[in-house]
């Protein structure tokens, strides 16, 4: 059968260095999906000055189509690590929606967008260690 290159929407792409692993295809089509294609892209997933509130002061929005990209975008958590805060913070108003958060969920479409083409690299070692990570909150 060869080399994989496609499993469960993620994309291997052998490198000199090692594998790539990018859901790009996936990002396009959410892009279609939800008709962003042609967005002005975004530096960043999420402001940092943006205080998110339940009441926020901006009409509801369709709570439909925002826990369609908020399902979308949680696919993309295995291999885009740099949205999960972004996506965890937006997830926790699926039930009443508004439109800024709208705003703020649309500003990662339009982050990944600029940043299509990022993933995870796998490289070989030669060392045998394990190393961990710990948040400690």
């Amino acid at each position: 059968m060869g080399a994989p290159h496609y499993f469960l929407g993620i994309e291997l792409i052998p490198t000199s260095s090692g594998i790539l692993l990018s859901q790009h295809k996936h990002i396009r089509d959410i892009l279609q999906c939800f008709d962003m294609e042609g967005a002005k892209p975004s530096p960043t997933p999420l402001s940092t000055t943006a205080a998110l509130q339940l009441h926020d002061g901006t009409p509801s929005t369709d709570a439909i189509e925002y826990r369609k990209i908020i399902g979308a975008l949680q696919y993309l958590n295995l291999t885009r690590l740099d949205i999960s805060f972004a996506i965890n913070k937006l997830a926790q108003f699926m039930h009443k929606p508004t439109t800024q958060h709208l705003q703020h969920l649309k500003r990662i479409l339009r982050y990944l967008k600029s940043t299509i083409n990022h993933g995870i690299l796998l490289q070989p070692s030669s060392s045998c260690n394990l190393v961990a990570y710990s948040d400690a909150d």
